[in-house]
């Protein structure tokens, strides 16, 4: 593939060719204010190349930001996911990651099966008064 064809496909050339963004690019890409990935960078999630006062993002920002975004999704802290991350760049990365991606998965899953039990207590707990509530008004009305 080309740069001319990936450009007209995209709009922008290839990754293959160094490809860069905008923080107006990368917010609309990911569906975020500028001002949140602003703070991403803040707190050093992800590091932006600067050419003057212009931000510059690579591949590994538009990379470390969707990651970013789908542990928030998930209910990830901003510390926890800053660790899955920064484990790229330890040694044995991919391994020491996925190790502890399943570690904390296990937390999340159990975390979010409690939850969901809670709610489905919780539902429980309202169709029950509802019954009761309707119950005494249908008494009510018969008074």
């Amino acid at each position: 593939m080309t740069s001319d064809t990936a450009t007209a496909s995209t709009g922008r050339p290839s990754s293959r060719t160094g490809e860069t963004w905008t923080i107006a690019q990368v917010a609309e890409e990911f569906d975020v204010t500028h001002r949140t990935v602003r703070h991403y960078e803040d707190l050093g999630l992800i590091s932006p190349e600067r050419r003057g006062t212009q931000r510059v993002y690579h591949r590994r920002d538009r990379t470390r930001l969707g990651l970013i975004l789908r542990g928030k999704r998930l209910g990830f802290p901003l510390e926890e996911i800053r660790t899955i991350i920064d484990l790229f760049d330890a040694p044995r990365g991919r391994r020491t990651q996925l190790e502890y991606v399943l570690g904390q998965i296990d937390e999340r899953r159990t975390d979010l099966e409690q939850r969901l039990r809670d709610v489905q207590d919780a539902i429980a707990e309202l169709g029950e008064f509802e019954r009761r509530c309707r119950d005494d008004l249908g008494r009510l009305d018969h008074v």
